[in-house]
């Protein structure tokens, strides 16, 4: 096999984080039909990585002709199954820009990702901050440790099925709470840890040898990717220590150089988080729709490339003499940040 997609026909737009809920509902207003569409994406999480699954041993004209041909594939599909529209999900930068030369519409989204400098502790990371939110973190961090017994990461070959259990119960009270959809079954976590036992950690925390919080988390060599933060006692500063601290921490400790905790939340941003561009490419079949779209990422690309400057002026790391902020360098383009490694 030279080259492969792995794409989904879906009726919904949950699990996806690059959110067109608003193009969905102007389809309906306009009397159009937006679903089925044809999503190529890491199915419900929001991790960049190749969609384009090339053959390493390619040479690079190989490699563009088999690119180009599996997008032709990719249109075949959406025309079999009549699919309103084609969505490239959290593609590499170098992806979307040929994905943009064969008539895809470029969309600009961003998250907040932790990057690993290198730093021999998790002191020596908070050596790089601001004072004020070293002293913060710190705080943090001792006020939740404190109030359970313990915070540990459980490999997925380790996972009872209480812990299971508890996984699934967190999901469902913290979607409860926040007005959110429970798009994964239950049963999915399960089905997780039989299919990919050796990347699943739960990150759980602990009072009276039971699990009252915890989070969701996929171990690579490229990096952590923290998901589905929940928990049944509501205790202060808990979160930010199980979706955050402790992810951070395992980084450092295992070396690895990048830390997703998944989409959104600005409070990530004085936690070491910064914002980093990602990446997604569109069609529509509609050219009315088409054109509409097309016309709102263009303004949608300046807003996002300016809310990301604006960002970057609140960043918690401290200046260097010529007045620049120490952050985390690099861009998503061109990693290869999927699950399947």
């Amino acid at each position: 096999m030279l080259g492969a997609v792995a794409s989904y026909v879906k009726t919904h737009s949950y699990g996806e984080y690059i959110f067109d809920f608003q193009w969905a509902r102007a389809a309906m207003h306009a009397g159009l039909e937006y679903y089925p569409k044809l999503v190529i994406a890491a199915p419900a999480t929001p991790a960049t990585g190749k969609r384009l699954l090339l053959h390493p041993d390619l040479d690079p004209a190989a490699r563009e002709a088999v690119a180009l041909r599996l997008i032709e594939g990719v249109r075949e599909v959406a025309e079999e199954r009549r699919c309103s529209s084609i969505h490239w999900l959290f593609c590499t930068g170098e992806e979307q820009a040929l994905l943009q030369r064969e008539g895809f519409a470029a969309r600009m989204s961003f998250q907040y990702h932790w990057q690993n400098q290198g730093y021999a502790s998790f002191d020596d990371f908070l050596g790089t901050l601001t004072s004020r939110k070293r002293k913060q973190i710190r705080k943090e961090r001792r006020r939740a440790q404190a109030a359970v017994d313990d915070i540990t990461f459980v490999p997925g070959t380790e996972l009872s099925r209480e812990g299971l259990a508890a996984l699934d119960r967190f999901y469902r009270r913290t979607t409860n709470l926040y007005g959110g959809r429970q798009y994964l079954r239950p049963g999915f976590f399960h089905a997780l840890v039989e299919l990919a036992p050796e990347r699943v950690r739960f990150l759980q925390a602990r009072r009276k040898d039971r699990a009252v919080a915890g989070a969701l988390f996929f171990e690579t060599e490229s990096g952590l990717y923290g998901r589905y933060w929940g928990c049944d006692q509501d205790i202060e500063f808990l979160h930010f220590e199980a979706a955050y601290y402790a992810g951070i921490e395992r980084c450092i400790e295992l070396g690895l150089p990048l830390f997703e905790a998944g989409a959104q939340g600005e409070h990530k941003l004085l936690r070491g988080f910064l914002p980093r561009m990602c990446h997604s490419a569109h069609w529509f079949r509609h050219p009315g729709l088409n054109r509409g779209v097309r016309e709102f990422l263009q303004e949608e690309a300046h807003a996002v490339r300016h809310h990301v400057d604006r960002l970057a002026e609140f960043g918690p790391y401290k200046q260097d003499e010529g007045g620049m902020e120490l952050r985390a360098a690099g861009s998503s383009e061109g990693e290869a940040g999927d699950l399947s490694g």
